[in-house]
């Protein structure tokens, strides 16, 4: 669960470091900014499928809405 947590905030905080460095790059800045970009979304993707959440998701999309 922690390491978990620390995986997510590694991806997180990196990817928003990347973005933030991208605009003082002379050259690559759109490529450093879509690869900071890239690892915020997996993060969040990551955070999002993980089990056992407050909201008792389960690993499968199937079922009803009301379950």
């Amino acid at each position: 669960m922690i390491l978990s947590f620390l995986f997510f905030m590694i991806l997180f905080i990196g990817g928003i470091w990347t973005m933030g460095i991208s605009f003082g790059l002379p050259d690559y800045n759109a490529l450093a900014f879509c690869g900071g970009l890239l690892l915020v979304t997996l993060a969040l993707a990551f955070v999002l499928r993980q089990r056992g959440s407050a909201t008792r998701r389960s690993d499968n999309w199937s079922g009803n809405a009301t379950e």
